[in-house]
């Protein structure tokens, strides 16, 4: 959650290993699942949250996941 949170107008993968205190190895996989997962894409050198990533995180927000 805290990564689409942090990549919802668009980080560098160091910006959002720092905001959401990650190494780079543990950050680089949850990127690739949620890249996987088409919550989050990875754009000139920017990884941004989608919609599907937004809706995601609302309906995270409503469960108080």
């Amino acid at each position: 959650m805290d990564i689409l949170r942090v990549a919802m107008n668009g980080a560098k993968k160091t910006h959002i290993v720092y905001e959401v205190n990650l190494n780079f190895n543990i950050a680089q996989k949850y990127l690739e699942m949620l890249k996987e997962k088409e919550l989050i894409k990875h754009e000139n050198g920017l990884f941004i949250t989608t919609d599907k990533g937004k809706v995601f995180q609302e309906m995270a927000k409503e469960l108080k996941l």
